[in-house]
């Protein structure tokens, strides 16, 4: 399969959130990444699964990076742990940094308006918890 063949992932939405967790990942900070269990649900999406591929898109929807999901949890936000929070490569310093970023978006308009409602948010709302390992930029000349 190539690049061109692979899902496509968009972080947050375009503008400033996205790029920088593009960068990240680009740059390997970032392994990690969460996901409203909701939101996949509400676009009829399948959780993913460990193996599976992805090119993540940029703010201008262009291929930036392909990552390929090692680990792929569905748990309640009450146990993520700070190793997970410091592997979402945001600089969150423990979980609780983490938990107030994921709190904020998750009840932001953007997403809001996407559900057609606010969600709850708390200590056993199920959250799609993904560790994944880059596998090629897609600059890096190799489709």
């Amino acid at each position: 399969m190539g690049n061109d063949d692979l899902p496509t992932l968009e972080l947050a939405f375009p503008g400033p959130e996205r790029d920088r967790g593009v960068a990240a990942i680009v740059s390997g900070q970032k392994t990690a990444l969460t996901g409203l269990l909701e939101i996949y649900e509400h676009a009829g999406e399948a959780v993913p699964a460990p193996g599976q591929r992805f090119s993540v898109l940029d703010s201008q929807g262009l291929a930036a990076v392909t990552i390929e999901l090692v680990d792929v949890r569905v748990v309640p936000m009450k146990e993520i742990d700070d190793d997970f929070a410091r592997a979402e490569g945001r600089g969150y310093s423990d979980v609780a940094q983490w938990r107030a970023a994921h709190e904020e978006f998750f009840r932001s308009d953007d997403v809001s308006a996407y559900l057609g409602h606010t969600p709850v948010i708390d200590d056993d709302t199920l959250v799609v918890a993904e560790r994944f390992r880059t596998v090629e930029p897609e600059h890096s000349g190799n489709r």
